[in-house]
């Protein structure tokens, strides 16, 4: 996927929302352990490659998660962390969405220089369940950080983060059910709660998918597929657009990008009921789906 940066790979699981972690489901079907984390190749410097004719494959723009099969704070990678920053520093025109189950780390593990953040970092935390919720969310928002979001993923017990919205500071939050091996239950009734909350706030929010297991109205459904689950995310009503986030992306000599030369996502038909496209980067182009 175009949108996605792994700068490293593998992690140790640190709360219920890792006991049935999808990276770790991956790796054994491929034959590897999930636990072992290393630096990757190539692709750590993805944010700076270029295109034969030199202009950068990432485009001015484009919105990138990081570290989406490991967690940036994790300590195994305190030794590479460093340059990850400087990558992203040498790319204020890109968005980079960073998650973690670890804000407790975040703050030694900030760049020199950080101040009050960057304009094109945006910290998010997970929180799979309540007991998470309300041990991380007091961190993401005490954390120098200029934007910040919520992302309950795996959804395996109801949230309420009302009294965290109450900041302002909060300005997306994403949740969706758990998928593979031994795959706990997502109950609506959850998803439209947290999305009420964020509504009387005005802060955007995306349901993304059902998970494996979906509770509706008291009846328990299986949805093996990823793409019904999505579908039946977006069908569901369950996202909104609330107040912008307020993006100042610039080039390396600090003048502001004109919203007109930045990146606007391309989607294809099968994007319109796709639960992630709110959030999506969209389609790179490259043809793979019609092979």
């Amino acid at each position: 996927m175009h949108d996605i940066w792994n700068p490293w790979h593998g992690c140790k699981k640190c709360s219920e929302g890792c006991r049935h972690c999808y990276m770790y489901f991956l790796d054994r079907a491929r034959g590897r352990d999930g636990a072992d984390i290393y630096r990757t190749g190539s692709g750590f410097s993805y944010p700076v490659r270029k295109n034969r004719d030199g202009t950068y494959k990432i485009k001015s723009g484009e919105l990138i998660r990081v570290c989406m099969t490991s967690d940036f704070f994790l300590e195994e990678a305190d030794g590479w962390r460093d340059e990850a920053w400087a990558l992203m520093k040498m790319r204020p025109d890109v968005k980079f969405f960073l998650l973690t189950k670890r804000p407790q780390r975040v703050r030694d593990c900030l760049p020199r220089g950080w101040g009050d953040g960057w304009e094109n970092v945006i910290f998010n935390v997970t929180c799979e369940n309540q007991r998470r919720a309300d041990e991380r969310i007091p961190y993401l928002l005490d954390l120098p950080f200029r934007h910040r979001g919520i992302m309950c993923t795996p959804f395996i017990g109801p949230v309420s983060i009302e009294k965290y919205l109450v900041s302002g500071k909060i300005e997306q939050v994403i949740c969706g059910g758990e998928n593979y091996d031994g795959a706990r239950p997502c109950d609506f009734d959850w998803v439209r709660s947290l999305y009420a909350e964020c509504a009387a706030y005005d802060v955007t929010f995306c349901f993304i998918e059902t998970g494996t297991v979906f509770i509706k109205d008291g009846k328990r459904y299986r949805l093996p597929s990823k793409r019904i689950q999505s579908e039946m995310a977006f069908r569901s009503g369950m996202s909104r657009q609330g107040k912008p986030i307020d993006w100042r992306l610039c080039d390396m000599l600090g003048r502001e990008i004109p919203e007109d030369e930045l990146y606007v996502p391309r989607f294809r038909k099968s994007c319109a009921v796709c639960g992630s496209r709110p959030i999506c980067n969209g389609c790179s182009d490259c043809g793979a789906c019609e092979k």
